[in-house]
């Protein structure tokens, strides 16, 4: 084992979280801040990202721009981004890593370390999809890879499974590539998108949208021929194609958190946080998809800037929290984040999915049989993000049990 070297903030991950973090703890004089990635450039899923949809209003950017945009804020603050270089485990005490670069293995000992490891995309393998294994089974981030950063041939005709924003996202990627869209295809009743983005691709570009359908059966040898699709009303068909994009059904990529020990929430599958993102492990924090899959990168960059702010304080003597009480949701709600209640931390508003469809959901907060908070939100579809305020932190009791959110 070589001796450590010594960083003030070592970030794990170079995505918008992990740069948007070590840019600001660079420029607010955090001393050395170091950033860590496996990939071979900076700039997390937005450089995979050909099509619009970054930036802001006044300054929209493609995904490619955005990830420089990051890159370039946070080496110009004074972060150094290192990269090829993996994260691979925890020493037995302290903010420590080891890993392994173009160099050779090292040890990395830190003041505090963030998090910033984003998510991944479950494998038609783990959707457990039967049927031969053919070529042309691709997810969002294999069809992104392979269209804008290598310009691979993917096939002509295509059905991308899912009707998120990703799933339009990758029907987008599908016809920069030459190929045709034969459908997408969702078991919701509808798209987990906006109408004028369901409606654009539909008139626009003839992409017709299956409801209610499931795909049970990829069909070929050595290419593959087809999807077999089961309706709603246990009708099935195929569909001809030569490509089928998996899309969405994101996890946390947790495992370096699983190694060093961090507490995961249950729903969310992340390391669980209170509002100042601090994990169950001192001086380590947490940020963007790896909390909560997944959320868009403008999201993620400001979760990233939010855990900056949180590590100021602990390097300024700011004592660790205690772990906080648990909170959690009941079905339909499928996760909610931050998922700790920790009084002495400032309160940050939650975000949180349903699994169904809600249509203007009151979402009750109790404690112990005691209601806390009660809200109403705007129609709640499958895979989209709600916000849940925090005005209702001071009512927590500290010694009470888990806080929890309903719909009744």
């Amino acid at each position: 084992m070589t001796a450590p070297r010594h960083v003030d903030v070592l970030v794990v991950g170079a995505g918008p979280a992990g740069l948007a973090a070590a840019a600001r703890l660079a420029a607010a004089g955090a001393g050395r801040v170091e950033v860590l990635e496996r990939e071979t450039q900076p700039g997390g899923v937005p450089r995979t990202c050909a099509h619009g949809g970054f930036g802001t209003w006044t300054h929209p950017l493609t995904g490619p721009g955005y990830a420089r945009l990051l890159t370039q804020a946070a080496e110009r603050a004074g972060a150094t981004v290192r990269t090829g270089v993996t994260a691979l485990d925890w020493a037995y005490t302290g903010p420590v890593l080891t890993a392994v670069g173009p160099e050779g293995p090292e040890t990395v000992a830190a003041r505090a370390v963030v998090l910033a490891t984003g998510a991944r995309e479950r494998p038609r393998s783990a959707r457990l999809v039967p049927g031969t294994r053919p070529a042309g089974v691709y997810t969002t981030g294999e069809i992104q890879r392979a269209v804008h950063l290598f310009g691979q041939h993917i096939g002509t005709r295509a059905v991308v499974v899912g009707a998120t924003d990703v799933s339009y996202a990758a029907a987008g990627t599908v016809r920069a590539a030459g190929a045709e869209v034969v459908a997408l295809v969702t078991d919701h009743p509808r798209a987990q998108t906006g109408r004028a983005r369901a409606r654009a691709a539909r008139l626009r570009h003839g992409v017709p949208l299956l409801t209610g359908t499931t795909v049970t059966e990829l069909l070929g040898h050595g290419r593959l021929s087809g999807v077999r699709v089961r309706h709603r009303d246990g009708r099935t068909t195929v569909l001809p194609c030569d490509t089928v994009v998996f899309t969405g059904d994101f996890v946390p990529d947790h495992e370096l958190a699983r190694r060093g020990g961090l507490t995961l929430d249950p729903g969310t599958r992340g390391p669980a946080v209170a509002g100042s993102l601090h994990t169950s492990r001192h001086g380590v924090f947490a940020a963007g998809n790896v909390l909560h899959a997944v959320e868009p990168a403008g999201t993620a960059a400001r979760e990233g800037a939010r855990a900056a702010g949180a590590v100021l304080d602990f390097l300024a003597g700011a004592p660790w929290p205690a772990p906080g009480v648990p909170l959690t949701v009941e079905p339909p709600l499928r996760w909610i984040a931050p998922n700790r209640v920790t009084p002495a931390v400032p309160p940050a508003p939650h975000v949180l999915r349903t699994g169904v469809l809600l249509h203007r959901p009151v979402l009750y907060v109790r404690q112990d049989g005691r209601l806390l908070h009660h809200e109403r939100l705007g129609t709640a579809l499958p895979d989209r993000t709600l916000t849940l305020t925090a005005r209702w932190h001071g009512r927590v009791d500290p010694e009470g049990g888990e806080v929890r959110v309903s719909t009744r």
